[in-house]
C-alpha cells in the first residue's frame, strides 16, 4: 500500500480559500459580477431587500465559466455545522423564494469569520443557479440549516476512501479541512472525477497536501473523456470513478476489513460503485453516501445536497 503514515505534528495550517478556482472575481460590493456567463438569459427580477434575508454572499471566485465557490455569511451569529452536512441557501425573485442545498465546504472552525465555503456547478435552467451566477457582492440571501448526516466517525482510525464527482468533492474538503485544524488528519485516499481537466476542484489544494504531507491522502483524480480537445495533455487515470474504484483498492492495498468508504455524487455513480465494492468484499455497513438527487429526478430541482 502506498505511504500514508501521518504528517508529523505542526501547528494548524492556514486553509486556502481560494483552493477550487484559478482566478478571483474583483467585484465592489453591489455592484454585478463580470464576467459573466453565457448562460445569462435569466429575466426573474431578484429582490434586493426582504425581511427574510439574514445572509450575504461575501466572496466568490470562478473556477470556469460553470464552475465556482461562494462564500456566504450570516449577518448575525454564525449556525454551527458539522464537516459533511450542507445548508440551504437562496433569494427570493418573483415574489418567490428560489433556493437549493449545498454541502459546505469549508470547516466549521472558520464559520463565524469566513462564512460558508460552497462549490457550485451552473446548471443552464431557470432555477437557483442562474439567480446566484447574477448576484453582486454584498447581496442579501436566505440561509437555513444544517442537515445531513454524511459525517466522519468519531476516532475512525480506519484508512479513509473518498469517491466523488465534480462538485460532490466538496463534503470531503470540509472533513479534511476541519480534521487538519484539529490536528487529528486520518489516512485518506480521495478518487475524483471529472469530464475535464479543469474541472478538478481543490486539485492544487490536494496535490500540495499530499506532496509536502500536510494531510496523509492520496490523490487519485480521473478523467472521463480523455479524448476531448480540452483534455490535452492529460497523463492520469481515465474513465469514470465506478471503472476505477477497484484497481485504485488493488492498487493501494486497500482492505475491506481496513478501509471505509464515503460515495458523493450523481445517484448511478454511487450506485455502481457501492455494488462494486459490495462485489469486492467491501461491507454494506463499511460504505456511506450522499446521493445528490434522488435517482431518476432531475439534479437541480430535486438536490438534497451539494
Amino acid at each position: 500500500m502506498t505511504d500514508l503514515a501521518p504528517a508529523p505534528p505542526a501547528q494548524a495550517p492556514r486553509l486556502p480559500l481560494h483552493s477550487p478556482g484559478t482566478r478571483q472575481l474583483n467585484v465592489e460590493p453591489g455592484r454585478r459580477p463580470t464576467p459573466m456567463s453565457e448562460h445569462d438569459d435569466d429575466d426573474r427580477e431578484i429582490e434586493v431587500h426582504h425581511e427574510q434575508y439574514n445572509a450575504r454572499l461575501i466572496r466568490r471566485v470562478d473556477q470556469t465559466g460553470e464552475l465556482a465557490t461562494f462564500w456566504v455569511k450570516f449577518d448575525g451569529e454564525h449556525t454551527p455545522f458539522e464537516p459533511g452536512q450542507y445548508m440551504t441557501i437562496g433569494v427570493y425573485a418573483n415574489g418567490k423564494l428560489v433556493q437549493r442545498p449545498y454541502s459546505v465546504a469549508s470547516p466549521p472552525a472558520i464559520a463565524g469569520t469566513e462564512g460558508y465555503e460552497f462549490y457550485v456547478r451552473l446548471v443552464p435552467i431557470l432555477r437557483f443557479t442562474t439567480l446566484l451566477w447574477r448576484l453582486p457582492l454584498g447581496h442579501g440571501m436566505r440561509m437555513i440549516g444544517p442537515k445531513g448526516k454524511f459525517l466522519e466517525e468519531p476516532e475512525d482510525t480506519r484508512t479513509h476512501l473518498f469517491v466523488s464527482t465534480g462538485t460532490g468533492i466538496a463534503p470531503f474538503i470540509s472533513m479534511m479541512r476541519e480534521d487538519m485544524l484539529k490536528g487529528k488528519p486520518r489516512k485518506t485516499v480521495i478518487l475524483h472525477g471529472c469530464s475535464f481537466v479543469d474541472e478538478l476542484g481543490y486539485r492544487d489544494t490536494l496535490e500540495a497536501w499530499q506532496h509536502d504531507r500536510t494531510y496523509p491522502i492520496t490523490y487519485v483524480p480521473t478523467i472521463s473523456r480523455p479524448n476531448d480537445p480540452r483534455n490535452v495533455g492529460w497523463t492520469g487515470r481515465t474513465g469514470r470513478v465506478e471503472a476505477n474504484v477497484l484497481s485504485v483498492c488493488h492498487d493501494l492495498g486497500l482492505r475491506p476489513d481496513r478501509t471505509v468508504v464515503y460515495i458523493c455524487g450523481n445517484p448511478e455513480m454511487i450506485l455502481s460503485t457501492e455494488a462494486k465494492l459490495m462485489g469486492a468484499g467491501f461491507p454494506e455497513f463499511h460504505v456511506k453516501k450522499e446521493l445528490y438527487w434522488p435517482k431518476g429526478k432531475l439534479a437541480e430541482p430535486a438536490a438534497v445536497a451539494g
